[in-house]
């Protein structure tokens, strides 16, 4: 692990960055790709969102829902596979290189800041 080290950033830079908590209300399979999943989450401000991820190797849709999770909410939107994304979810990934989803320890309200 510890490869493809980045560059210093300032804490400026890292500062425009918006992470947020989320709770994944949906999470469905994207047809025509075998780890693309579609993810509803709500915001916590009475609107929900769509995230695309390439996590549907390691994941099921079904073990998804109700989880928290964290985002970087302000990344400019992204089509993929025709699917608008207005999201990146935060994983890491295991000695396997599968991905695992970086969660909050306790209930928190969604769209609580990352800080």
């Amino acid at each position: 692990m510890g490869e493809d080290k980045k560059e210093n950033v300032s804490y400026d830079y890292l500062s425009k960055l918006d992470f947020r908590v989320v709770r994944i209300v949906n999470a469905e399979r994207v047809t025509g790709s075998e780890k693309l999943l579609r993810l509803e989450v709500d915001m916590g401000d009475g609107a929900t969102r769509q995230i695309v991820a390439g996590i549907g190797k390691a994941y099921t849709p079904e073990t998804l829902a109700g989880k928290e999770i964290i985002i970087a909410a302000n990344l400019e939107p992204r089509m993929l596979m025709g699917l608008e994304s207005k999201g990146m979810l935060l994983a890491a990934r295991d000695e396997e290189g599968i991905p695992v989803l970086l969660c909050v320890e306790k209930d928190v309200p969604p769209g609580s800041k990352v800080s």
